[in-house]
């Protein structure tokens, strides 16, 4: 207790050094906040919305399926691995689906595209991007007949509206041309005109007649889970849980390589500016402490000549150091809180500079600028402002503690 009434008058002998040094530390835990908390929520609202548009957080698909998609490709025994998936705890949902490519016309035109086959009476507008976006009819109700839903960019191009019919050429999984009719049950806009313009749902039992699949077939199982964060680990669990075989499991790391890839590589910009911002609070700080030391060289001297040891010298320094650190944070939660409230609720709409529907990749967008802050992050950011006042605390410390006493009086 000593030693903490004694760091505390010292840091108020400057009360003007040590508010501005307080201040850079709650400008730090601003930024932290602020740049953590717009990546935790795009990162997780970028995959989320990649999941429910068609890939799920994992997917069980067939060897080799990632790497060159093909209708010649896939999963026997499809309905079977999705109720073993859709039992094991931690999983929200999962869905036996079929993808592939396939040529679409009506009347004398015709585009290529992308199907999506699913079973109506299992998908969940939750967790399938498609279903919410329907603006014209409905999705088809059976999983055998004859409905399709299409992008209001397709049915501009092949001049469909509801009702009207559908071929869709496909190859099946012996590599022959096969064609089907459908009619148009619904129309759907996400507002990106590649998806729009180039994507088909048609109903899962149909598909696997056409295409030779039998009763169970898929090419893929899509998992969803409620935390993307443990993708990884529903990967592995669901690995072992179903062994090996005529499949292969993924999580959306796999599944969206480039994704991926953009995502690391903007977390990483991201962590470069936070340890440049806290490089510049350590600065700060280490001037503000070794100001102080230099200044009261002499005072350090009577205190060793006193009998007090070198040590606690340096303990004396440091907690100087962690107090301008716990200053700096609960100024920097004041200031903060009210950000955070607002960002977290509200956020900044971006759609007016952006559009509604701004999509990256062929993946949606949220225009709204959100923070959302996870455990770990909250940690990080707190260890982050300890370890960095402690870090600029040291030289300073060692340097009071260093001289001999009697060198220390000489000192002005």
């Amino acid at each position: 207790m000593p030693f903490f009434s004694m760091a505390w008058r010292n840091l108020l002998r400057s009360k003007r050094r040590t508010l501005i040094t307080a201040t850079s530390v709650a400008f730090g835990v601003f930024l932290a906040v602020t740049f953590t908390g717009s990546g935790d929520y795009s990162y997780t609202d970028l995959i989320n919305t990649s999941a429910i548009m068609g890939f799920g957080h994992v997917a069980v698909e067939p060897p080799g399926y990632n790497d060159t998609p093909s209708l010649a490709k896939w999963l026997t025994h499809g309905a079977d691995i999705r109720q073993r998936v859709a039992a094991v705890e931690g999983v929200s949902a999962a869905y036996s689906r079929i993808t592939g490519q396939g040529l679409f016309a009506s009347g004398a035109k015709s585009v290529g595209g992308v199907f999506f086959a699913i079973d109506p009476e299992l998908e969940s507008p939750a967790h399938n991007l498609f279903l919410r976006k329907i603006k014209q009819g409905e999705l088809f109700a059976d999983s055998n007949g004859n409905g399709i839903v299409v992008g209001a960019k397709m049915a501009e191009k092949l001049n469909l509206r509801l009702g009207k019919k559908v071929i869709y050429t496909v190859t099946d999984k012996d590599g022959e041309m096969v064609s089907g009719v459908s009619r148009v049950a619904g129309i759907y806009k996400t507002g990106d005109d590649m998806v729009d313009g180039a994507l088909a749902i048609l109903p899962l039992g149909r598909m696997r007649r056409v295409l030779g699949y039998g009763e169970q077939g898929a090419t893929m199982v899509n998992v969803f889970i409620e935390d993307q964060r443990r993708a990884t680990a529903m990967r592995h669990k669901l690995a072992k849980i179903l062994g090996g075989g005529e499949h292969q499991v993924l999580s959306w790391k796999q599944t969206q390589a480039d994704m991926a890839g953009l995502i690391a590589i903007d977390r990483a910009s991201n962590y470069i500016m936070q340890v440049l911002v806290g490089l510049l609070i350590a600065a700060g700080i280490f001037n503000t402490i070794f100001m102080s030391v230099l200044e009261r060289g002499r005072e350090f001297g009577m205190m060793m000549a006193l009998g007090m040891r070198s040590g606690q010298v340096v303990r004396l320094v440091m907690l100087e150091s962690v107090l301008i650190g716990v200053l700096g944070l609960l100024l920097g939660l004041i200031i903060t809180a009210p950000w955070y409230i607002y960002m977290y609720n509200t956020g900044i709409d971006f759609s007016g500079l952006i559009g509604d529907d701004y999509s990256a990749g062929g993946v949606l967008i949220d225009p709204v600028m959100k923070l959302r802050l996870f455990k770990e992050s909250v940690i990080a950011i707190l260890g982050g402002v300890f370890g960095l006042t402690l870090a600029a605390g040291i030289y300073p410390a060692w340097r009071a503690g260093r001289v001999p006493p009697v060198e220390s009086i000489k000192v002005l």
